[in-house]
C-alpha cells in the first residue's frame, strides 16, 4: 500500500516585522506626556518629541518653561542643511525670553553612568566603548559617564561657540547621516517620535550653514505645547518597545541577521543608530 508523506513548510524566517507583530503589550511603555514636545507648524503640520530629562534636566526645563509661556509660538524653521540637521527658533535673536530660565545653562554633554540602565547592544562602535538605550534614547557608556548619540531623528540644543551659550531657545534635529563626532558637544535633549517625515522634505536654505537667505522660505512654528497641558482628547500619545525586554532583544538579533527574502548576506551587526526603538501610537 501506497504511503503519502505531506511535504513539510520550512518555518518562516524571524525578521523584524516578525517580531514586532508578536510583541505582548507588556513589552511596550506608554511615553509620559509631560515628556512629550508637540510641534504645530504651518500647513497642519505636526512634530512630536520626547524629552530626556535624564540627561539633560536643565536644557528640559527650560523647554518646558519656553513653550508653557508661548515663547516659541510665531518663530520658525530658519535652518535645513541637506545631510545635516533642520533648526528652529527665533531668526532675529531679538525676542526676549521668559522669566524662570536657567541661563547660563550648564553643559549637559554627558553625565555620570551612575544610577543609569543602559540596555547595551553586544556590537562594536566606533565612538564609545559601549553603546545601547536607556528609556528608549540611544546612549553610549565609557569611563564612567553616560551621553546621548547623534542619530537620526536625534535633537540637540543650538549654541554658540562658548558651552554655556545654549538654552533651549535654539532646537535642531538631525536629518542626516548620523553626526557622532558632535557626541558630547552638544545637549542632546530628545528624540522626534513623529513628523521627521515632514521635517526632512523641507526646502534646503540656501546660506551658509543651510540658513534661508529669503524669509518667506521659512516654515512658521504656529504653537508649541508639553503633551500633559493639552486637554486629555488633544494629547498625542506613543508607545515605545521596552528595550530590556525579550522582544527588543528579539527585535535587534533580526535586524543584526536580517533573514528577509531581500537580504543575501546578514551583516551579523548592527548601528545603535540603525537599531533606534520602534515606536508607535498609543491606545486611548
Amino acid at each position: 500500500m501506497a504511503t503519502s508523506f505531506a511535504s513539510a513548510q520550512p518555518a518562516a524566517p524571524v525578521t523584524p516585522a516578525s517580531v514586532l507583530a508578536g510583541a505582548p503589550a507588556s513589552d511596550w511603555r506608554q511615553i509620559d506626556p509631560d515628556d512629550l514636545l508637540v510641534i504645530d507648524l504651518a500647513g497642519a503640520s505636526r512634530v512630536v518629541i520626547e524629552l530626556a530629562p535624564a540627561f539633560a534636566p536643565v536644557h528640559v526645563a527650560n523647554i518646558h518653561a519656553l513653550a508653557r509661556a508661548g515663547w516659541y509660538d510665531g518663530l520658525s524653521i530658519e535652518r535645513v542643511q541637506d545631510g545635516y540637521v533642520v533648526q528652529w527658533g527665533d531668526p532675529s535673536g531679538a525676542k526676549p525670553l521668559p522669566a524662570g530660565l536657567t541661563t547660563p545653562t550648564p553643559a549637559e554633554y554627558e553625565r555620570t553612568a551612575a544610577g543609569l540602565i543602559l540596555d547595551a547592544l553586544p556590537y562594536r562602535d566606533t565612538y564609545a566603548a559601549t553603546v545601547g538605550f536607556v528609556g528608549g534614547l540611544p546612549a553610549a557608556e565609557g569611563d564612567g559617564q553616560a551621553w546621548l548619540v547623534h542619530c537620526y531623528g536625534m535633537v540637540g540644543v543650538g549654541r554658540d561657540f562658548k558651552p554655556d551659550t545654549g538654552s533651549g531657545a535654539e532646537l535642531y534635529a538631525v536629518i542626516g547621516q548620523a553626526p557622532r563626532a558632535l557626541d558630547r558637544n552638544i545637549a542632546v535633549v530628545g528624540r522626534v517620535l513623529a513628523g521627521m517625515d515632514r521635517l526632512a522634505a523641507l526646502p534646503r536654505g540656501g546660506g551658509d550653514l543651510g540658513f534661508y537667505t529669503d524669509p518667506a522660505q521659512r516654515t512658521a512654528i504656529r504653537r508649541v505645547r508639553i503633551a500633559a497641558d493639552l486637554p486629555p482628547p488633544e494629547r498625542p500619545r506613543f508607545e515605545v518597545l521596552t528595550t530590556g525586554s525579550a522582544s527588543f532583544r528579539a527585535w535587534t538579533q533580526a535586524r543584526a541577521n536580517r533573514l528577509d527574502a531581500f537580504f543575501v548576506r546578514p551583516a551579523a551587526a548592527v548601528d545603535v543608530c540603525n537599531a533606534m526603538p520602534p515606536v508607535r501610537v498609543g491606545a486611548r
